[in-house]
């Protein structure tokens, strides 16, 4: 059974980190065997804010590509304590795309992320995600380097635990689809 893993990058303010993040992450993902992951950025969809516009294609196109796929690993920036206005937006433009899936997290923030990724747990729950428990943090301080994305090697073992995570939760859950 192949497996699609979505990287959804979450943050769509210019001179983001998740952009670099997001390609850490597929390529440390690219050992892991009879899966497939790519990135989609939800830049790239334009979604609009809910109830701010009738024109509802790129909100089509966005569920299709979610339909596409088995789970996801979400790039989480904490902005003032919480994920982005984008990425709730994104979450709250598809419903049934999202149940029975998995999803792992990779957040960053001055305190790795964590509050972020917690809200976001909580929304993942209520569209009947699986979200796995382990959860990659990286820090401002320690992870960047004048504003430039610098992962400690330590991140590597729980990265690859959390892509073994996501896709045994994404088989099983496939099976509820």
């Amino acid at each position: 059974m192949n497996l699609r893993i979505g990287i959804v990058l979450g943050s769509t303010r210019e001179g983001r980190a998740s952009e670099d993040v997001g390609k850490w992450v597929l390529e440390n993902a690219k050992t892991t065997e009879g899966v497939s992951f790519e990135i989609v950025d939800i830049k790239d969809f334009d979604l609009p804010f809910l109830g701010t516009t009738e024109d509802m294609s790129n909100v089509g196109k966005w569920n299709a590509k979610l339909n596409e796929l088995d789970g996801f690993v979400f790039v989480v920036a904490e902005y003032n304590h919480s994920m982005t206005a984008a990425l709730k937006n994104a979450l709250d433009s598809a419903r049934d795309a999202w149940n029975n899936k998995s999803a792992g997290i990779v957040s960053y923030g001055s305190a790795g992320g964590a509050r972020a990724a917690e809200h976001l747990r909580g929304v993942l729950s209520e569209l009947q995600v699986a979200s796995v428990r382990t959860h990659v943090l990286l820090s401002l301080f320690d992870d960047f380097e004048n504003y430039k994305f610098k992962p400690r090697d330590i991140h590597k073992n729980n990265l690859d635990m959390l892509f073994s995570q996501v896709n045994d939760w994404a088989k099983a859950l496939k099976t509820l689809r």
